[in-house]
């Protein structure tokens, strides 16, 4: 009879072992399959910085070479318009050292030197054609606004996209150890990577640049 109940007492205690290990491995399948979809979230927002971070780093590189091409043609346009003022310059000496021309010759003199300071004027400034020097100028300062713009922005992806890649390996650690503060952190640092990545489109605050 003892014997009897001794069997029973030990089966009991086999069946709950069992039944409390196969608890512990269904809660840690709930925690895999939760840190999974996690995981999955992270990497589609890791996906989408490195696509904006593309995109920034192109436009850093399209307007930088903008603005160099927008200054080397105010420059030369600055190196005609100082040919032209001298050309003028060099007429009207030539006048005023030659009383004896004729009129036919001075009025067509003067007339090539009104020319020449309507062409140096129009070298200044041309709204037109907008290949004035000023705003040829105004042209290659913008330019280099939106280059400073989208080299801060690449800045914010690059930092989003480091922290992305940190999230996921302590999340991927996480499943293996079953960790749910790695977890957690994890996803703290990849509400931060987010936060940085909203700034660089949104430019709130400006991050030291890399």
């Amino acid at each position: 009879m003892e014997a009897h109940e001794a069997h029973e007492i030990g089966d009991t205690i086999a069946e709950g072992s069992h039944s409390e290990h196969a608890g512990h491995e269904d809660a840690g399948g709930a925690f895999r399959r939760v840190a999974a979809v996690i995981l999955g979230v992270i990497a589609m927002l890791l996906a989408i910085a490195s696509l904006l971070g593309e995109a920034a780093m192109k436009d850093t590189i399209n307007f930088n070479i903008k603005a160099s091409d927008t200054y080397a043609f105010y420059q030369a346009r600055n190196e005609r318009q100082t040919a032209t003022q001298l050309a003028a310059d060099q007429l009207q000496a030539q006048i005023a050292s030659h009383p004896d021309w004729s009129a036919a010759a001075r009025a067509s003199a003067e007339k090539l030197i009104s020319d020449y300071h309507a062409t140096v004027a129009r070298y200044e400034s041309d709204p037109k054609t907008g290949d004035g020097k000023r705003e040829l100028l105004q042209k290659a300062r913008d330019y280099e606004k939106k280059r400073d713009r989208a080299q801060q922005e690449d800045t914010n992806y690059d930092y989003s996209r480091a922290l992305f890649q940190i999230a996921i390996v302590l999340g991927s650690v996480s499943i293996v150890a079953l960790s749910r503060p790695l977890l957690w952190l994890g996803c703290g640092l990849a509400g931060l990577a987010t936060l940085i990545g909203l700034n660089g489109y949104f430019l709130l605050f400006i991050l030291p640049l890399e």
